[in-house]
């Protein structure tokens, strides 16, 4: 019988899994079966990051919000209340980010969002 060669697909199949794991310690980077294990391992780890990532920034948004709240002489669930109230629609993010660049806008907000006695 005549030896056939073997064609591109499954070196460049393996290339392309080897180049994902580069860096990784050990054989994990260069042998191709622990390679591709370690792939799939790190291809989850990266997965369930992406979600926690989210839960971190808003907890972090929220400790910026009540921090700044707080310098005002509210509470941040009760200026969240009050800027539900008043109708403010402005998301966490924001209400951080002008938090901490902007004092006096959110002391306009904190204003918004304390109770009218009438």
């Amino acid at each position: 019988m005549v030896r056939v060669k073997r064609g591109y697909v499954a070196r460049r199949r393996r290339k392309k899994l080897l180049k994902r794991a580069k860096g990784f310690r050990g054989s994990l980077g260069t042998l191709f079966r622990l390679a591709k294990q370690a792939v799939i391992r790190a291809g989850k780890h990266a997965r369930r990051a992406r979600r926690v990532r989210k839960r971190d920034m808003r907890s972090l948004w929220i400790v910026r919000i009540s921090a700044a709240a707080k310098e005002h002489g509210t509470s941040y669930s009760r200026f969240m209340n009050g800027l539900k109230k008043a109708g403010v629609g402005l998301d966490r993010k924001s209400l951080a980010e002008i938090a901490a660049s902007d004092p006096s806008a959110f002391a306009r907000l904190v204003d918004l969002a304390k109770p009218k006695h009438a």
